[in-house]
């Protein structure tokens, strides 16, 4: 590969890596063809973008993001695959595990999520557990809510036990 490729390919992962915030780096090796193929399909239906590269390369990606977690670097070794994922940060790694039920590939070798650096393949589980910034927000406001509704139900309820006390005495006093 001439060198003006090569640059062609940093400057197209480095553009990737900054419109993605979030990526997994997994190794795909040793995967026959035929489940290479599936893998590939599975994360084309969770829209997930699987891309195999060259290690060098992305490091170089990586160094031109001014990527500093350079932990990073010391799995940039053997086979690398790289996904992104267009939806939440903990597709790939759902679809990883989905994948690995019945292959004992892809391994994770490391995530960048949410501005975390992951390492290793004992962390998929962590990866898989990890809720979208939408949840969160979702989680809030519900916890918010919580409080307001006891209130508001609260003063139904006695506002009912009120006219039902009412009711009584002025019954109580008619006769």
């Amino acid at each position: 590969m001439k060198k003006k490729e090569k640059n062609v390919i940093i400057d197209k992962l480095a553009e990737q890596l900054k419109e993605n915030a979030n990526f997994y780096l997994a190794d795909i090796s040793e995967l026959n063809a035929e489940n290479t193929t599936a893998l590939r399909r599975k994360c084309f239906e969770k829209e997930v973008k699987l891309t195999v590269v060259k290690n060098t390369l992305l490091q170089k990606a990586l160094e031109k993001n001014g990527f500093a977690e350079t932990a990073i670097y010391e799995v940039l070794k053997g086979a690398t695959a790289i996904m992104f994922a267009a939806g939440a940060a903990n597709i790939p790694a759902k679809v990883i595990k989905e994948f690995r039920e019945k292959n004992d590939k892809p391994i994770l070798k490391a995530a960048y999520v949410q501005e975390s650096l992951y390492i290793g393949d004992g962390t998929l589980d962590d990866l898989v557990n990890i809720r979208s910034r939408e949840e969160l927000i979702g989680e809030v406001i519900t916890l918010l809510q919580s409080p307001a509704k006891k209130l508001v139900s609260t003063l139904q309820s006695a506002g009912g036990t009120l006219a039902g006390i009412c009711k009584t005495l002025e019954s109580r006093a008619a006769a």
